[in-house]
């Protein structure tokens, strides 16, 4: 596996155990402590926004790794890669693009969220530089 499959790979078994991990935490199984937490978690508001990412992130990760494992041909592969990358992308924009309205700043938050943007970036651009053509072609 290449460098860039693994980091891919990696950054979407990170976010299924965030999920995983995030539930947990609703679910009062693990105590988290307050200053790991994103700004404002006890706000029913913040704690909607963060949960209104489970579907992009649920989607970019799953179809990110059977597209990479699963049992699909060539286009599908593609496909599917294309469209899990491209939700990365979303996602990361998006929670980057909400704190930058509030005017909150996490070091952490945001490097995990600007991680998510240049992955998915760099990811697409290499796909369609490795081709030969980019998709408007």
């Amino acid at each position: 596996m290449n460098g860039n499959k693994l980091r891919l790979t990696l950054t979407e078994g990170g976010m299924i155990l965030y999920w995983i991990f995030a539930s947990l935490v609703a679910l009062d199984v693990l105590m988290v402590a307050p200053e790991y937490m994103y700004s404002d978690y006890t706000n029913p508001t913040m704690v909607a926004r963060n949960w209104s990412f489970l579907p992009i992130d649920a989607l970019f990760a799953v179809a990110g790794l059977y597209g990479r494992f699963g049992k699909t041909g060539g286009l599908g592969r593609n496909i599917l890669s294309t469209f899990s990358q491209s939700l990365m992308l979303c996602a990361g924009v998006m929670a980057i693009s909400f704190w930058i309205v509030v005017g909150s700043f996490d070091p952490f938050w945001w490097s995990m969220n600007l991680w998510l943007v240049a992955l998915a970036s760099w990811a697409l651009l290499k796909t369609y530089r490795t081709r030969g053509r980019f998709i408007a072609d």
